[in-house]
C-alpha cells in the first residue's frame, strides 16, 4: 500500500468547504422555502433562481452556473462560478436535507473542486449565511 504524503492530504481537505446546520423545520416547509424566489436567493444570491438539473442560473453578484442534480426533499447539487473572469474555475456546490426528527431537518452544504485560491473562510461564510437565511424563511 502506497503511503500519502501529508502534502497530498492537506491539498485534498483544501479543496472542499463544508458547513451544517439543523433547523426546527420539518423537511417540506424547508424544501418548500428552498422552491420560492426568496428561498433559491437565500442559497444562489440575489437573482439567483433553482431551476431542473442543467438549468443556469445567475446572481446579481456575478456568481452563476448550472444545476447539476435536483432531487426533491433530498438534495440539489450545482457548479458555481464566483464571477466572470477567465480564471474562475467552477467548483460544485450541493445541499443535502434530510429529516433530524419529526420537525427538525439537517442541512449540509459541501462546496467542492475550489481552487487553490480560492477564499475559503469567505465561502464558509456565504454558507452559513445561507443556511442560517433559509433557517429564517422556513418560520
Amino acid at each position: 500500500m502506497a503511503e500519502q504524503s501529508s502534502e497530498s492530504v492537506d491539498k485534498a481537505v483544501d479543496t472542499t468547504v463544508s458547513v451544517s446546520r439543523v433547523v426546527s423545520h420539518p423537511i417540506d416547509s424547508v424544501w418548500n422555502v428552498l422552491m420560492k424566489p426568496h428561498g433559491a436567493e437565500a442559497l444562489l444570491g440575489e437573482g439567483g433562481e433553482l431551476g431542473s438539473k442543467g438549468e443556469p442560473w445567475r446572481a446579481k453578484d456575478g456568481s452563476h452556473g448550472v444545476a447539476r442534480s435536483f432531487h426533491p426533499l433530498e438534495q440539489i447539487r450545482f457548479s458555481w462560478h464566483p464571477d466572470d473572469s477567465a480564471d474562475s474555475p467552477a467548483s460544485v456546490v450541493e445541499l443535502d436535507l434530510a429529516k433530524d426528527g419529526e420537525s427538525t431537518t439537517r442541512l449540509d452544504v459541501t462546496h467542492s473542486n475550489l481552487h487553490p485560491g480560492a477564499d475559503r473562510d469567505a465561502l464558509k461564510a456565504r454558507w452559513e449565511t445561507a443556511l442560517e437565511r433559509i433557517d429564517q424563511d422556513a418560520l
